[in-house]
């Protein structure tokens, strides 16, 4: 009993060293000297989903929406509009609300994609997410400085009432806090989603090999073992919805946060 057990989870390991390799950047094909990788083909496919769903929902437009799909979008745009844009930004709020509800809806779309088997997560590898945190990074401080001013946005950068000999150093390191901005918010959003998907394929792989030693060698106490990894995997599975949901919400409430300080000194 043991011993099949620990066969198994053998094969799993063994299998499992060159799973890392399966979430690598790997070219496709290539255009004169830009190399497409299958997460730049992600990307774009989770463009033009976005794309065609606002589309979709635009032409179809109702005072009280019937359809429940349309009613869904409907309530996200609401969600981004007064949660993540009123709440957090405050006046000024509604210039900048196609901009956040196309982070949100364009970010969700790139997760939920990942979570089918044998699709891939745009935002699970750091050059897109790298691209996504430079376009937020660009947005918010364009704001702050057509808002401001040059000198204003410089100025803004330090807080009122700090005395003038600590002014250099207060107003340094909040530049240097605002530029890790551009760091933070791509490292985080790609961590959590190479992370939740690699526990998916661990468990996925774990599932698989289990229930197919239980089959070929005839061991119900492996095939349990088996069971127990596939009630995991799904357990996860459920967690790794949410987070799709919640890494979008964190992204563009990020976003929202600097675009309000750029654009409000404070």
């Amino acid at each position: 009993m043991g011993q099949a057990i620990g066969d198994a989870l053998a094969q799993f390991v063994e299998h499992a060293q060159g799973l890392y390799d399966t979430f690598l950047s790997a070219t496709v094909f290539s255009i004169g000297s830009w190399n497409v990788s299958q997460y730049t083909i992600w990307m774009f496919i989770g463009l033009a989903l976005v794309l065609l769903l606002i589309l979709g929902v635009s032409r179809n437009l109702q005072l009280v929406p019937k359809n429940k799909f349309y009613n869904t979008v409907e309530f996200g745009y609401t969600f981004v509009k007064h949660s993540i844009g009123e709440d957090v930004i405050g006046a000024g709020f509604q210039k900048h609300i196609p901009f956040l509800a196309t982070l949100f809806f364009f970010i969700v779309c790139c997760n939920i994609l990942g979570l089918i088997p044998g699709f891939k997560t745009a935002t699970g590898t750091i050059s897109v997410t790298w691209a996504l945190s430079l376009v937020s990074f660009v947005y918010f401080n364009y704001w702050g400085l057509k808002t401001l001013g040059l000198g204003g946005y410089i100025k803004s950068l330090v807080p009122s009432g700090v005395p003038g000999p600590m002014i250099p150093i207060v107003w340094f390191l909040e530049f240097l806090s605002m530029v890790i901005r551009l760091l933070t918010l791509a490292v985080r959003l790609y961590g959590n989603m190479l992370s939740g998907h690699m526990i998916l394929a661990v468990f996925s792989l774990a599932t698989t090999v289990f229930f197919q030693y239980a089959f070929f060698q005839m061991d119900f106490v492996t095939g349990a073992v088996g069971i127990l990894w596939f009630v995991l995997l799904i357990a996860m599975y459920a967690l790794e919805t949410l987070v799709a949901f919640l890494q979008a919400y964190v992204f563009t409430i990020l976003s929202s946060s600097y675009i309000g300080l750029a654009i409000h000194p404070h």
